[in-house]
């Protein structure tokens, strides 16, 4: 098994949708026994991909060891993919995991849940936390997206220096352009200043995962935004092979 967390300092930069659309790459096109662990208290992850919403609030507790994690997976309608819910008690999160005498909360989940999947993504919460920093030391891979902006660059060192802290217990990090317009002139040439990045363009489809309450190559398959999520998911695999 391995995992990836989709993380970013700021919020606003499409990690959501990203993290959807290759939780479904990987499931599908990639054949893999895909888990989508939503962490973020908002939940946008879970609606996006959930038939019915739970009625009762259970993901923080099962964080605690209150109840088996593995008892929170539900099966989405689509193959290989399952998901693992957020709801509003992960609001509480950051203080247990604050107060918890060691760290390692997540390390260990995921060492439970490995002989179920092959790859685990997961949706985490934007910022510096505890939560963050556990991520950090426990996946294979960290997926950071950023807007072409100048304070895409400001934020890509902040994270730089977070993860220098870390030392050898650093993930390694993949940088992709996410919502890029290349009919503004400002995100065309950060984009041909690095050219090596894969870009997601903007794209109404995006918009429409939130009406249609799914990935966009179940709907889109053959648009350019599916083709550039599929991209991306390959260059995820090379990247968990090199590390």
């Amino acid at each position: 098994m391995k995992s990836i967390a989709v993380f970013s300092l700021k919020g606003g930069v499409g990690k959501t949708t990203a993290a959807v659309n290759l939780a479904h790459a990987a499931a599908t096109s990639g054949g893999r026994r895909t888990l989508l662990w939503d962490l973020d208290s908002q939940a946008a992850a879970t609606l996006l991909l959930r038939a019915a919403p739970g009625a009762r609030a259970k993901a923080r507790a099962a964080l605690a060891g209150d109840q088996p994690i593995d008892s929170l997976i539900e099966p989405t309608a689509h193959p290989n993919l399952s998901l693992l819910p957020a709801d509003r008690s992960l609001r509480r999160l950051e203080g247990d995991l604050a107060r918890a005498d060691r760290g390692g909360t997540i390390r260990r989940h995921l060492k439970a849940l490995a002989p179920r999947f092959d790859r685990i993504l997961i949706d985490s919460p934007p910022g510096r936390s505890t939560l963050a920093t556990e991520l950090f030391r426990a996946v294979d891979l960290l997926l950071v997206p950023s807007i072409p902006a100048p304070l895409s660059a400001a934020a890509e060192a902040a994270l730089a220096d977070e993860l220098g802290r870390l030392g050898k217990a650093a993930p390694p990090v993949l940088l992709f352009w996410n919502m890029a317009d290349r009919r503004r002139l400002l995100h065309r040439t950060l984009l041909d200043a690095r050219p090596e990045r894969i870009a997601i363009p903007s794209a109404a489809a995006v918009e429409a995962m939130t009406a249609r309450r799914a990935p966009i190559a179940a709907f889109a398959a053959r648009s350019p935004v599916a083709r550039s999520f599929a991209s991306l998911w390959s260059a995820v695999e090379m990247a968990l092979l090199r590390s």
